[in-house]
């Protein structure tokens, strides 16, 4: 996968966890977890943007380990998001797999970059 398509992959996943926040009851706690799964999945395509424009090896591997937390983090609130049952799991299935590529993409760039080839 190619820098672009990666950084469009990431903009994307954003995108269709804002959208999934969206569509949320109106109860307190729902939002309140729709605010912590918007920042988290939108942090993951900005900090990849960062990771892109990096100064050196260290500072991309820094902001790429903010990227998979923040990927994983997303993860979590939408595993909360189905536990209490605010949405189903068929709405949730090809997003939750594509924030597992991403952040198995994204390890896989870690482990790349810390071993000093090219990233």
């Amino acid at each position: 996968m190619t820098r672009p398509e990666f950084r469009q992959r990431t903009f994307n996943f954003g995108i269709r966890c804002i959208r999934l926040a969206e569509s949320l009851p109106n109860t307190s706690v729902a939002q309140i977890i729709a605010r912590q799964l918007i920042r988290a999945a939108t942090s993951v395509g900005a900090n990849y943007r960062a990771a892109l424009r990096s100064r050196s090896r260290a500072d991309f591997v820094s902001k790429m380990r903010i990227v998979e937390e923040e990927c994983d983090e997303a993860v979590y609130w939408i595993e909360v998001l189905l536990e209490l049952g605010l949405i189903q799991e068929k709405r949730t299935k090809e997003l939750l797999q594509g924030a597992n590529e991403i952040l198995a993409i994204t390890v896989s760039s870690i482990k790349t970059a810390r071993k000093g080839k090219e990233i």
